[in-house]
C-alpha cells in the first residue's frame, strides 16, 4: 500500500512537467504539417537492446537519444519488455523522460507484451491481465504518450464470437481505467484471430469506447490454425482497411527491400494510399523493421527513406 501511495504521489507531482514536455514543439510552428509523422518503434532495435544475435547491447534508457542522433527521428514508441525490471522504479521513469525531453523527442506510445491475455476465458485471470497493464498506462501518462498498445489474446479455439466478447470485456475494463488518464488503449493485429481484420474490427464495435482503438500493422496478418476458421492468413490490405476506422496509430512493418528501395512484401504506395487517402489518417506511422538481411540500423534507414519517398509522392498528388 505504501508503494502505491508513493507512486501516485510521484505521478501527481510530475503531471505538470509531463504536460509541458508533451506540448513542446518539435519544429517551427510555421513549418507545413506533413501528411503523416514518422516515429521509431523500439522493437526495430530489439537485438541491440536485448544484446542478442552477436549485436552489441545498447541501453534502453537512451532509446530517444539513439532515435534522434542516429536516425533524425523525433518520436519514439517504447516496448515494455525492455523495462520490465524497472516497471515500479519511479526514478528510472523520470530519467527515461528526461532523455526524451533533453533530445526534444516525442514519446508516442508504449507497446505492452507479456502481461497476460486480456481475452482470457477465466475472469480472474482476465482481470489480473487488466491490472498488470495499469502501471503501463501510468508510464504512458507520465512520458506524454497518447496510447499503450496491447494484445487482444484469448483461447482462439473457443470460436469467433465468444473470443470477441472475451477480448472486448478485458479491453473495456482497461480502457475505463485509462480514460481518466487521457490514454488510449490500442490493439495491434498480432496473431490468432487478432490478425483477422473482421474479428478485430468487430471487437472495437463491441467495446465502443472513444479511447479504445487499433494499431494496424502492415505485416502481422498470420492467423495460424484456429478451429472453425478456414483461412490461416489474412489479406494485409483488406485488414488494414478494416482496422483504419479505429486507428490511433499505424505500424509500418518491414523485412526486406529490393534494389529500388521498395519493401518486398508490402506495396507501401498502395498501403499508405489506404491509410492517408482513403481514411484521412495523418498521425504517427511507426517504423518497425524486423528483417535479417540488413542490419537493424540499415533496415530502419531503408524504411524511413521509403516512407519519406511515399509521403512526398502522396503530397505531390494532393497539391
Amino acid at each position: 500500500m505504501s508503494h502505491t501511495l508513493s507512486r501516485r504521489a510521484f505521478l501527481k507531482q510530475s503531471a505538470a512537467v509531463a504536460a509541458v514536455g508533451a506540448a513542446a514543439p518539435l519544429a517551427a510552428q510555421d513549418a507545413p504539417r506533413p501528411l503523416f509523422e514518422i516515429s521509431l518503434a523500439q522493437w526495430s532495435h530489439n537485438r541491440a537492446f536485448f544484446g542478442r544475435g552477436g549485436v552489441e547491447r545498447r541501453d534502453p534508457l537512451r532509446f530517444a537519444q539513439i532515435a534522434k542522433a542516429d536516425y533524425d527521428i523525433a518520436a519514439v514508441e517504447y516496448v515494455n519488455q525492455f523495462y520490465r525490471e524497472k516497471k515500479n522504479d519511479n526514478a528510472y521513469l523520470a530519467d527515461l523522460k528526461k532523455v526524451a525531453d533533453d533530445n526534444r523527442v516525442r514519446s508516442v506510445l508504449i507497446m505492452c507484451d507479456g502481461e497476460g491475455n486480456l481475452g482470457n476465458p477465466d475472469e480472474r485471470q482476465r482481470v489480473t491481465a487488466v491490472d498488470n497493464h495499469k502501471r503501463w498506462v501510468e508510464w504512458a501518462k507520465f512520458l506524454g504518450c497518447h496510447s499503450i498498445r496491447v494484445n487482444a489474446a484469448s483461447n482462439w479455439n473457443l470460436g469467433f464470437e465468444e473470443t470477441q466478447k472475451l477480448a472486448a470485456d478485458g479491453l473495456r475494463r482497461l480502457t475505463e481505467f485509462a480514460t481518466p488518464h487521457e490514454i488510449n488503449v490500442i490493439v495491434e493485429n498480432h496473431g490468432g484471430l487478432s490478425s483477422h481484420g473482421g474479428w478485430l474490427a468487430g471487437v472495437m464495435r463491441l467495446v465502443n469506447l472513444p479511447r479504445c482503438g487499433t494499431l494496424p500493422d502492415f505485416g502481422n496478418f498470420n492467423i495460424g490454425k484456429v478451429t472453425g476458421v478456414a483461412m490461416t492468413s489474412y489479406d494485409r490490405y483488406r485488414g488494414v482497411d478494416e482496422l483504419m476506422p479505429f486507428a490511433k496509430g499505424v505500424s509500418a512493418k518491414s523485412h526486406d527491400f529490393n534494389a529500388q528501395g521498395n519493401e518486398t512484401a508490402t506495396d507501401y504506395r498502395r498501403m499508405m494510399g489506404i491509410v492517408v487517402n482513403k481514411h484521412n489518417y495523418h498521425g504517427f506511422v511507426g517504423i518497425e523493421y524486423e528483417g535479417s538481411r540488413l542490419s537493424e540500423a540499415d533496415g530502419i534507414r531503408a524504411t524511413k527513406t521509403l516512407l519519406e519517398t511515399v509521403r512526398r509522392e502522396l503530397a505531390a498528388k494532393k497539391s
